[in-house]
């Protein structure tokens, strides 16, 4: 474990390997991942722990299908980190799901600021082009939401005054989307599922042409919904052809996105495969159902190789699609790690 990334930048490959990650690319992202894997396995003490749990050599991981994922549970119990100094900021779950918060130490906002811009650009324009309106009351309602910070930055850099979050003010963020409509102004308006659902019901309109895009979850406050069927409402109400989607989680860096049909992609950095239910150290065959993981190189500073609670279908191309989740069950192995 380093002390701080000052020592890490000074001691090891930790330096060069952030500064590069956001350039990978297809040709060079196995060699990135295996450096990011030797440096997390060697100074993360809770991921170098899962591995000797798991009887793994590291110096005998030789390729990506040798890599093994971490639990995501164990976010909510360790402190997953490559450094003993103290984060100066912190994301935090909701823990609407009654098994605890997870916590992401976060030790340069800066850079989860630049991966999220980075991302964004890759997918649409330019941010700051859009009337940015975002609809995420849940999440303003406690602290240390990583979407919250994102979309916080997203308004910052928007060139349109207007852009902000909307809460309760329905009616006012009605008048301004029509505003901005009849203006020929691009439009981005960001929510939180049940949020949109309450948009569209009191208030349906066209906005046609503009990006309505869900963050998913109905955080308690709805009944859950399958993906395609809120689509189909949000589409009717807002006279749209397609509704975005964006998959993102407190646990990781990077952002997936989704410009229809619940078919995700990701940016160069991160991947994802699909396990075996019954046994998690095998994969399952491309566009087959089985449990998520997650490679997001963005997440160097804790733990890059993330095994997820979601359902997933791998596709050919490798966009993704999300099923749901997992039946509530203990991670297996999670309580071997906690201390």
């Amino acid at each position: 474990m380093f002390t701080n990334v000052h020592q890490a930048i000074k001691l090891s490959d930790y330096g060069r390997l952030k500064n590069t990650i956001l350039r990978t690319t297809a040709l060079d992202f196995v060699e990135n991942a295996l450096a990011v894997f030797q440096l997390q396995a060697e100074h993360n003490p809770v991921y170098r722990r899962w591995i000797e749990l798991l009887g793994v050599n590291p110096a005998k991981v030789s390729s990506l299908e040798d890599i093994p994922f971490m639990p995501i549970d164990f976010f909510k119990s360790q402190s997953v980190s490559l450094f003993s100094a103290s984060a100066p900021e912190q994301f935090l779950s909701s823990g609407t799901g009654g098994y605890g918060t997870s916590r992401h130490l976060v030790h340069s906002i800066d850079f989860y600021d630049e991966v999220c811009r980075t991302i964004f650009k890759s997918f649409y324009l330019q941010k700051d082009e859009f009337f940015i309106a975002a609809l995420l009351p849940s999440y303003l309602e406690r602290s240390g939401s990583s979407l919250i910070r994102m979309a916080q930055d997203f308004i910052h850099h928007s060139k349109d005054g207007d852009s902000g979050f909307f809460l309760d003010n329905l009616e006012e963020l009605t008048a301004l989307l029509a505003e901005k409509k009849r203006a020929n102004v691009p439009i981005l308006l960001l929510g939180v599922s049940f949020a949109l659902l309450d948009l569209a019901e009191a208030y349906p309109q066209n906005l046609a042409g503009s990006i309505i895009m869900e963050t998913g979850g109905m955080k308690g406050r709805r009944k859950e919904m399958i993906r395609s069927d809120l689509h189909d409402i949000l589409k009717t109400s807002f006279q749209v052809s397609v509704i975005h989607s964006e998959y993102g989680m407190t646990e990781l860096f990077s952002q997936a996105y989704s410009k229809g049909n619940g078919l995700f992609e990701c940016p160069p950095w991160m991947r994802v495969s699909a396990r075996q239910l019954e046994d998690p150290f095998s994969p399952v065959k491309l566009g087959k159902t089985g449990g998520l993981n997650i490679i997001d190189l963005a997440n160097i500073d804790s733990c890059a190789f993330i095994e997820t609670q979601d359902l997933v279908r791998v596709n050919e191309d490798s966009s993704f699609e999300i099923l749901g989740r997992f039946d509530r069950a203990e991670v297996r192995g999670c309580n071997l790690m906690v201390s």
